[in-house]
Formats: structure tokens, C-alpha cells, sequence
């Protein structure tokens, strides 16, 4: 375990915490639906929903970049909590605009926040948990009083254009979210993270540089050893989180884990012992969208009205590193969800 970050159950009711006020998303406008990839690769739309339970998902435009994305949910999360400033940008994404500098205070100062620090997270798919967890720290320090914690992929650039394995799995897209300090009393309190890594692994999921050898510089994955992994670890950390705060089972109200595949979903839920009807399912309408996969899924289900106030849920991921984490939260209060 290379950090843990762990709040008990039986803290005191004041405890500090970050409390999600916002919750925010975009996507590109440009849909690609299983037919459309079938008339490029040797697949079919009941191959691909049958492997990993995606209809669709959409792919960022000519000139489209992470930051737009980016921007554009940060900007419907200011908007969800009412807010026009946050005091800490951190920005998960493992497709920066430009290898250098990095992109969050590119973001930062188009947003009107030139000067608050911003800097990027890259821990792939576990991207934004990461991310949130260093924001949620620095609010419970009390260095800050708010920040924006953001996931945007352009993740579709990094693919092998001729590999049907990877083209059929992964989207673009951003989410983020607008934190403030208050209590763990309140809705959308961010009760427990914690974080695990493993660099033993980092050729399970990778891109290497474009002079490490004939294979290029595109995406690759061991999908089948990668799904084992995926699925002991996400149960494993959302175990231990809710040993930690005390949750039981049956208290758990939601289960937002990282959007891989339907049947990394349902496994987690299952061996987790949490009902398959409480994990939340997008990946069939965006297929993987990496970094923004979590708050997609959250800005789903706020626009669609599954969750209330105070209901109990975790997160869960597993990307590239590997990384991997658990997070417990209350549901927040959200005066405006834009899905898109």
C-alpha cells in the first residue's frame, strides 16, 4: 500500500470535511455506436455488448482537446454548487494537452482562477479518486476552503486504429465536481478515501514511448489478467473502507465504480456483497472514459433522480500503475445536474 487516508465512523460529528456542493459533465457531441465501429472492425454490436455491455460512446472532435472538456464540466460544477471560485484545481488525466506544461492551470485560468494553484493527476482509470482524495485532504487540513477536483480523457487518441479490441471500449468525456469545507454531518460528505498502488504491474496497462520498440506508442492492455486484477482489488478496497467507517453491507445505498466493463461491474458488486441493482451503470451509453468515468456516472444518476441526499455510496477504481482505491460519501444536495 503506498498511501491510505482513513477517517473512522465514530469521529466526532464537527469533523471537518469536503463536502460536494457541485456536481458537473461534458461530452463530445460526435456519437459512435456499435454499428459504426462495425463498419470498420470485424465486430458487431451484439459482440461488443455481449464482451463488455457498451451500446455507445463518443469520440472528441478535430481540434476538441482535454482542457475544452475539462473547462466545460468544471464550469456546470461551479454553476450545480452556485459558486464562482474554487481555491485548488487539481485536474486527473492521462491526456494532457501537452506532455508540457501540465493542464489544470490552463483550465484554472480559463475558469477566471489565474493564480490558485492547479496541477494534473495522472493515475489513469483510479485518476479520479486520486484526485479527489488530495482535495479532500487539503480541505481537512483547512489550507483551503474549496476546490474543483475534475476528470476529462480525450482517451480515444491514445487507441490503435486498427485494434477492435481497444477501439470498442473507451470514450471521451469530463466530470468534476465542486468541493467546499464543512461537516460530516452534512449530504456529500467525503467520509473515507483510501489509495493503493503497485508499479510491479505498470506493463499490464500502458502506452509506451514511441521509441520503445515495433509496437508504438498506442494503448495496451492484458484485458484478461487486468480484469482479475480489477475486480480482487476494487472489492478488496471497497471492503475495507467499509469495515473502516462501519457501514454495513445492506446500509450501502450506491456503488459508483470506475465504468470498465459490465462484467467488472456486476463482480465487484457481487463478491463486495452489494446488490448488482445498486451499482450504477454508464458505460453502455460513453463506454470508458478513464479519469472521467466516476463523476459521469455521478452526474447520471443525479440527472436521472436514483439517488437522495444522505444516501450511503462508494467509489471504486482500478487503472493504470496500477492504481486502485476506494472512497465513502454521502450523496449530496445538487441544485443543478447537466448530463451533458
Amino acid at each position: 500500500m503506498i498511501s491510505s487516508h482513513e477517517q473512522a465512523g465514530a469521529s466526532s460529528r464537527g469533523a471537518r470535511r469536503a463536502v460536494i456542493r457541485g456536481l458537473g459533465a461534458a461530452l463530445p457531441a460526435k456519437v459512435v455506436t456499435n454499428d459504426d465501429l462495425s463498419r470498420v472492425h470485424d465486430t458487431s454490436d451484439e459482440w461488443i455488448q455481449r464482451r463488455t455491455g457498451i451500446r455507445e460512446r463518443r469520440h472528441a472532435a478535430d481540434g476538441e482537446q482535454t482542457s475544452d472538456l475539462a473547462i466545460l464540466a468544471a464550469r456546470r460544477a461551479l454553476e450545480s454548487a452556485g459558486a464562482e471560485r474554487a481555491e485548488l484545481v487539481v485536474l486527473a488525466t492521462t491526456t494532457p494537452d501537452k506532455v508540457c506544461p501540465a493542464t489544470a492551470p490552463k483550465v484554472a485560468a480559463v475558469l477566471g482562477l489565474a493564480g490558485v494553484p492547479a496541477f494534473d493527476v495522472s493515475a489513469v482509470c483510479s485518476g479520479f479518486l486520486y484526485a479527489l482524495a488530495t482535495a479532500a485532504w487539503a480541505i481537512e487540513s483547512g489550507s483551503i476552503q474549496s476546490a474543483l477536483v475534475i476528470g476529462a480523457e480525450t482517451f480515444t487518441r491514445l487507441l490503435d486504429p486498427v485494434d477492435r479490441t481497444t477501439a470498442v471500449i473507451f470514450g471521451d468525456g469530463a466530470g468534476a465536481v465542486h468541493l467546499e469545507s464543512g461537516s460530516e454531518a452534512e449530504p456529500g460528505a467525503v467520509l473515507m478515501t483510501r489509495l493503493y498502488a503497485d508499479g510491479t504491474d505498470e506493463e499490464l496497462i500502458h502506452v509506451p514511448q514511441p521509441d520503445d520498440g515495433a509496437q508504438g506508442s498506442y494503448f495496451q492492455m492484458n484485458g484478461r489478467e487486468v480484469f482479475t486484477k480489477a475486480v480482487e482489488a476494487m472489492s478488496a478496497s471497497v471492503d475495507s473502507v467499509l469495515g473502516e467507517i462501519g457501514w454495513r453491507r445492506d446500509e450501502v445505498d450506491a456503488l459508483i465504480a470506475h465504468q470498465a466493463n459490465l462484467r467488472i461491474l456486476t463482480a465487484v458488486a457481487h463478491i463486495a456483497g452489494l446488490e448488482a441493482a445498486d451499482a450504477e451503470i454508464h458505460l453502455d451509453r460513453v463506454g470508458n472514459t478513464s479519469a472521467a468515468s466516476i463523476p459521469l456516472a455521478m452526474a447520471a444518476a443525479a440527472a436521472a433522480g436514483r439517488r437522495r441526499p444522505g444516501d450511503r455510496v462508494v467509489l471504486t477504481a482500478f487503472g493504470g500503475g496500477t492504481t486502485w482505491g476506494a472512497a465513502a460519501l454521502t450523496w449530496p444536495e445538487l441544485a443543478v445536474i447537466d448530463p451533458h
